[in-house]
């Protein structure tokens, strides 16, 4: 048996899963995002309490998920968008705290290596997890092991400028017209990492529905956004959804010229919408170095489930 503990949003998820991958046990409680001292006490509980249900004990091998990255040089974490974790020694405390059986893992790398393991991306040499959610992240895993990256930043980019967002549109059949008066109505936008106009703040859900109130003043949801069909939407939301699927294609459009991965994984919430499936294969092309294409974009096998199980995994 192996235990895997997800930070991501707002609930701490815990499982047991056995040698297989199968999940024996599986809970989630709130998550005290408020406070540091709170989540450790909450984390450390949360196992005590797997390890109760199911006979398991303090040997029993961990992996945690968690936001950001840790910085073994300095023993604190950083670049977490849950930011009372940034500057603390979590891995440090985690071990005093339950031994040092304890991995850590960004979550984002988590999902992609459950994915890669034994989920969407199983069998291929080179997979990368993009995250779309309340954030956009990402995990590339290479030969079934996390590319880490000299400074922990691998897969990270929900945090690289938004592709085009200045310039003049590549698409076809008179899109680009359309596409360029959606861009130009569109603010810079601060990101919380200190800079302007990252992929995240744009393709995340909060970006979507900011981008809808910004073209149209729609105060939707990015669910609502995409909630009914291209048959049955609006004008605008027809528009919308195949603006945001552009957008989408650009960004990961530099991932792949970079890794050219095997299998693309999508995460998150977003990665529910049919549509992306549907538009990614036909819209990446445009953006890529040639138009020879045969990654394949899936949504996750273990949906909301991959980024615990890959913390978990975190013991091979």
């Amino acid at each position: 048996m192996r235990i895997g503990i997800d930070l991501g949003g707002t609930k701490i998820e815990g499982v047991v899963m056995a040698a297989d991958g199968r999940l024996l046990e599986r809970l989630r409680v709130p998550s005290p995002s408020h406070s540091y001292a709170a989540i450790v006490a909450a984390i450390t509980a949360l196992v005590v309490q797997l390890q109760d249900r199911v006979g398991a004990d303090e040997r029993t091998p961990l992996g945690i998920g968690t936001p950001g990255a840790w910085v073994a040089e300095r023993s604190a974490m950083k670049n977490c968008n849950s930011t009372v974790l940034n500057g603390q020694p979590l891995l440090l405390d985690l071990q005093r705290a339950l031994g040092e059986r304890v991995r850590m893992a960004n979550d984002a790398n988590c999902f992609a290596l459950s994915e890669a393991i034994d989920g969407a991306g199983a069998g291929a040499s080179t997979v990368f997890g993009a995250i779309l959610g309340t954030g956009v992240g990402g995990g590339l895993v290479v030969d079934g092991a996390i590319l880490h990256g000299a400074n922990r930043n691998a897969g990270e980019w929900g945090h690289t400028p938004m592709a085009y967002l200045r310039h003049t549109h590549a698409a076809q059949d008179g899109e680009s017209t359309v596409f360029d008066a959606m861009r130009g109505k569109l603010a810079d936008r601060a990101c919380y990492c200190g800079r302007q106009n990252c992929v995240e703040t744009f393709l995340s859900g909060p970006g979507l529905a900011k981008t809808a109130f910004e073209l149209f003043g729609a105060t939707l949801t990015a669910e609502e956004v995409f909630a009914t069909t291209a048959a049955g939407a609006s004008g605008d939301l027809v528009n919308l959804q195949a603006f945001y699927c552009d957008l989408l294609a650009q960004s990961l459009a530099q991932v792949l010229n970079l890794f050219d991965p095997d299998v693309v994984v999508l995460g998150g919430g977003l990665s529910a919408q049919r549509l992306l499936y549907e538009q990614l294969p036909v819209l990446l092309p445009r953006y890529l170095f040639n138009a020879e294409f045969s990654t394949k974009i899936l949504p996750p096998t273990h949906g909301d489930s991959s980024g615990v199980r890959g913390a978990a995994w975190l013991w091979d």
